[in-house]
């Protein structure tokens, strides 16, 4: 038996949740420790680097549930870890400001946790749809999953920063407690008795060692190159991600509240853009997969073009529609790269989807953590350097731009090879 739709969209809750929650962190809680605390930008980044980093464990997680007879205990597990460390770093921040040294330590245990719940809860999720949908839904269910968990951090940033002004200590916790408080409960209703409908509940353990299994999959081909792409592109697609918000409020004068909406606007961007390429690609017919992904990219590359200029040139009002041009286009290169991951996952040995996703997450999580410490350090040494914040921050961007373009050509050589092509019209088939 497969998923129905509707199980999907319940699934897809999950999603919702767990990017609410790891907004905060990556956002909010940076803007304050770079502004508000007038740290440095390699601190935060080393943090939020840290949370990736952690995530290297994500093939163990697929694994897990690959071998074990529960992806639910995994997913309602690493919500749970999730959850705590969410409100233990906002926590952390407020300690920062009267005993940094006691307030680091907790950071580092609380991001440490964000990382493990990460993993825990995103790979077996991931697995979960990827076993129990109908090939010729699984595509589909990554788009519509996706979607979910942008619009989950694009209303938690929203409506964080709407009420997070005027700033205080406990408004920032209260405000966590609510967002981590909701999103394990939605977690807990939206995965019961889901994993009983599907086949995977039926399935014979495997008693194959991990180290073995994850050799395996390594072998496959098509799965080796896809996860070069991964880390490859998430580097660029993460150097951004730390230092938006603080430029925002250097060089455009935006208070916390304003910077916390930036990311809501932002990541609206990126829903639009998933959702236009969904359309596009699958109703109307329009672009290969390796078209969208080069043209996300390089339209990526033109908007943080764009970004480093309006700061040079000092043009407030068209900055956040420039974040959100930037959010759309990175929706563009995310949406195909999605679905080619999806439809990989099933491909190979059997028994493997939970593996194959913990790989190519771990891949993710690993670039991530990377490009936003590099972009962050980055930042650091050219405001050391020179005057100007605008144009310390705008090389960043720029460099970074570089990297897209980089991307884009990567794109074009690996998404052409074997298995990793995959059809735009497998996007988001009808029923």
């Amino acid at each position: 038996m497969t998923l129905s739709w509707f199980s999907i969209v319940r699934l897809g809750l999950i999603q919702m949740a767990l990017g609410g929650i790891v907004v905060l962190t990556t956002s909010t809680l940076n803007r304050l420790m770079v502004v508000e605390l007038a740290l440095p930008a390699v601190l935060s980044g080393f943090l939020v680097a840290l949370h990736y980093g952690i995530q290297i464990t994500r093939p163990n997680w697929g694994y897990r549930s690959d071998t074990g007879n529960s992806r639910t205990r995994w997913i309602i597990l690493g919500m749970a870890a999730l959850s705590v460390g969410g409100l233990l770093a906002a926590y952390g921040v407020v300690l920062m400001a009267g005993a940094f040294v006691l307030g680091l330590a907790l950071s580092i245990l609380a991001y440490a946790l964000i990382g493990l719940g990460v993993g825990a809860s995103g790979t077996s999720l991931l697995a979960l749809l990827a076993t129990g949908t109908a090939p010729n839904r699984r595509a589909a269910a990554a788009t519509i999953t996706w979607l979910m968990m942008i619009a989950g951090i694009a209303l938690t940033a929203a409506t964080v920063g709407a009420f997070l002004d005027p700033y205080t200590p406990q408004l920032l916790l209260t405000i966590v407690a609510i967002v981590t408080g909701g999103a394990f409960a939605t977690t807990c209703l939206a995965v019961a008795g889901i994993e009983a409908k599907t086949s995977f509940a039926k399935r014979d353990r495997d008693e194959m060692p991990f180290l073995d299994g994850l050799k395996e999959v390594w072998a496959e081909p098509a799965a080796r190159l896809f996860t070069i792409f991964v880390f490859l592109s998430m580097t660029a697609y993460f150097m951004q991600e730390l230092i938006l918000e603080p430029y925002a409020g250097f060089v455009f004068g935006f208070t916390p509240g304003e910077s916390t909406s930036l990311s809501g606007a932002q990541n609206g961007g990126v829903f639009i853009g998933m959702l236009t390429v969904g359309i596009a690609a699958s109703g109307l017919g329009i672009g290969a997969l390796r078209t969208w992904v080069v043209a996300g990219c390089l339209l990526s590359a033109l908007a943080l073009v764009s970004i480093a200029v309006l700061g040079q040139i000092g043009l407030r009002g068209l900055f956040t529609p420039a974040v959100i041009f930037l959010g759309f286009s990175n929706g563009m290169f995310a949406v195909a790269a999605i679905g080619s991951m999806m439809q990989l996952a099933g491909e190979g040995r059997s028994s493997r989807e939970g593996t194959r996703m913990g790989l190519w997450g771990a891949a993710q999580a690993i670039a991530a953590g990377f490009g936003g410490l590099v972009g962050a350090a980055f930042v650091d040494c050219m405001r050391l350097i020179l005057v100007s914040e605008a144009t310390a921050f705008g090389l960043v961007f720029t460099f970074e731009a570089l990297l897209f373009v980089g991307a884009a050509l990567m794109a074009l050589a690996i998404l052409s090879r074997g298995r990793a092509t995959v059809s735009s019209a497998a996007l988001v088939p009808g029923e």
